[in-house]
């Protein structure tokens, strides 16, 4: 093994151990796991679970008369639905989930969100950026100041009930929603999400001013309460051969420490020779639960950057899934979150390589700076050909902190 050309290096060689003046202190937790796979595995189908059928049926109530019936929306909403008929509602006995409690959300009263408020005056924040933005509220795509003469010719920026190309329609219907290692939330967007926003780059053109993306969350429940409004908002990237755009997404919320659920979709399809940077800030409620999907696959010499910064939440979880379908493919992952309060922090990333000379590289930090606070970092990069675990580098650095007072309480990293 040590003659592979495979590089992964590990900076985190031992574990600082708790010093503390309180033996009954109990430590703050710090999970980390990071690991190098040549296994392919399969999604686990389980029995019926009736509290996720009850969701899905609450989420296809909420859908609006008027929401588009386009061929890509509902056939991302069937198979979504029969999905959830066989999907369990996840809880610590399942391993990518070990470490997270997700019973915050299974025991409130959720409410699909199933239109967007009556004021809008909350927008009036979108306008302190030089670039213009598209807004979405409580998981709706709102009516944008965006001008589609800012964009070369043959870009589309806008939703999928606005598309009238037919030939970026049927681009997006091969390709939405094809991604077979998605989990229940995953799924639950999908038959939840009242629309889909649609971002199409035609080969060899260069966006030069980032797509602005807001999430604005309006509606919400008092502290304590125990109902938990829910918002589904979903983005299809779809950059052509050599190709380039920047994608950002901000997340908020209303100032003060509202409760809602909001579970978010990003895929990107990066073609040959393309290239994806993409910036994604999190900030919401502290009492609100933040949960996002982010599915990347990348074709021959292409490129995807991620910049993350995630502060918000009292749930926060980003599962980040990355497939190179080509040689030659570039992926950097750069991310750091932060748990201030009662809140868990959670990043599942997961990198395949297929084919030769692909590169990987991945930093992750994190600081724990509260005594009920909690991160969760499970990285894996998996080479499902030993033929190219040869010619493939992958360099994962892991980086976490707990601190009390300013002083180091521990963190561990298995390797």
């Amino acid at each position: 093994m040590a003659a592979l050309t495979f590089i992964h290096q590990n900076l985190l060689h031992s574990t600082p151990k708790l010093t503390t003046s309180k033996p009954n202190l109990k430590p703050k937790r710090t999970k980390t796991k990071l690991s190098i796979q040549t296994i392919r595995e399969s999604p686990q189908a389980s029995f019926t679970d009736q509290f996720v059928l009850q969701l899905a049926d609450s989420l296809e109530d909420s859908l609006p008369s008027s929401s588009s019936s386009s061929l890509p929306l509902q056939k991302l909403r069937d198979n979504s639905s029969e999905t959830l008929l066989s999907t369990q509602w996840p809880s610590r006995k399942d391993e990518s989930f070990r470490f997270t409690d997700t019973s915050f959300i299974k025991n409130s009263d959720i409410n699909p969100i199933s239109h967007p408020p009556n004021s809008l005056d909350l927008l009036e924040v979108s306008r302190d950026t030089q670039f213009e933005i598209f807004n979405f509220v409580d998981g709706f795509l709102v009516d944008s100041s965006f001008s589609s003469s800012n964009l070369p010719d043959g870009v589309y920026v806008g939703s999928l009930s606005k598309l009238s190309s037919e030939g970026i329609l049927k681009r997006v219907c091969e390709l939405l929603g094809d991604f077979e290692w998605g989990d229940l939330f995953w799924s639950v967007n999908g038959l939840g999400a009242p629309d889909l926003m649609v971002v199409y780059v035609p080969e060899g053109c260069r966006v030069e001013n980032p797509i602005y993306l807001k999430y604005i969350a309006v509606e919400g429940a008092d502290k304590g309460s125990k109902k938990m409004p829910l918002s589904n908002p979903r983005v299809f990237v779809l950059v052509e051969k050599g190709g380039e755009v920047g994608i950002v997404e901000e997340f908020v919320g209303k100032v003060g420490s509202e409760c809602y659920w909001t579970n978010s979709v990003l895929e990107v399809v990066v073609g040959e020779g393309g290239k994806v940077s993409h910036s994604y800030l999190q900030k919401q409620s502290l009492s609100a639960a933040h949960i996002k999907w982010t599915s990347v696959r990348q074709e021959k010499t292409s490129t995807y950057e991620l910049v993350e910064v995630s502060t918000g939440g009292k749930l926060s979880r980003h599962n980040v899934h990355v497939q190179q379908l080509g040689s030659d493919t570039v992926t950097e992952l750069t991310t750091f979150h932060l748990s201030v309060g009662d809140q868990t922090q959670d990043l599942h990333s997961r990198i395949v390589l297929d084919h030769p000379r692909g590169y990987s590289q991945q930093v992750h930090k994190c600081i724990v700076a509260h005594s009920s606070g909690q991160a969760v970092f499970d990285g894996n990069v998996k080479v499902n050909s030993y033929f190219y675990f040869l010619k493939c580098q992958s360099l994962l650095i892991a980086v976490c902190k707990l601190t009390k007072l300013g002083r180091s309480l521990g963190a561990s990293c298995d390797f």
